[in-house]
């Protein structure tokens, strides 16, 4: 997939006073390229209690590409490309919910905890439009990987 129809992905979580704020971090990081910076915010809850929120933009394509590319390992990433026309908003910004506690242990799922906020390119800037990038995309990248799996050597056969 040469280019990338995202303009930006936002990725951002919560680190409530009962977590380890190293291991939400290091959630946030599964979607992340090595070493990307991550924004800190401290804020007070309702009852005085700290959250801290942390949060990355990306814009470069080659890192965009990257968060595409995990998602991509979604079991229900068919789902995702299925609902495209519900997960993106009439601005052509795409949206999904992310299971911190599984992004802890690597793994990617739908669940709570990470928002994604992908602004997807189209011209003009159209609801169906974006739907169609997005899907295009989404196509494309599984099958960059399906092709990639395909081409690895099986661990059985040895």
């Amino acid at each position: 997939m040469s280019s990338v129809p995202f303009h930006y992905v936002d990725l951002r979580t919560f680190c409530y006073a009962t977590e380890d704020e190293k291991r939400v971090e290091r959630a946030l990081r599964t979607f992340l390229p090595e070493e990307y910076p991550i924004e800190r915010a401290e804020n007070e809850g309702h009852h005085g209690d700290r959250i801290v929120v942390l949060s990355a933009r990306l814009e470069n394509a080659d890192d965009v590409r990257h968060v595409l590319a995990r998602l991509t390992e979604l079991e229900e990433i068919g789902r995702v490309v299925d609902e495209l026309d519900e997960r993106i908003d009439d601005n052509t910004s795409l949206f999904l919910r992310l299971d911190k506690q599984a992004a802890f242990g690597d793994a990617v799922e739908l669940g709570v905890g990470i928002t994604l906020r992908a602004k997807v390119e189209a011209y003009p800037a159209k609801h169906e439009a974006a739907v169609e990038n997005a899907r295009e995309a989404f196509e494309s990248l599984r099958e960059e990987r399906d092709a990639t799996e395909s081409d690895e050597p099986d661990d059985a056969a040895e």
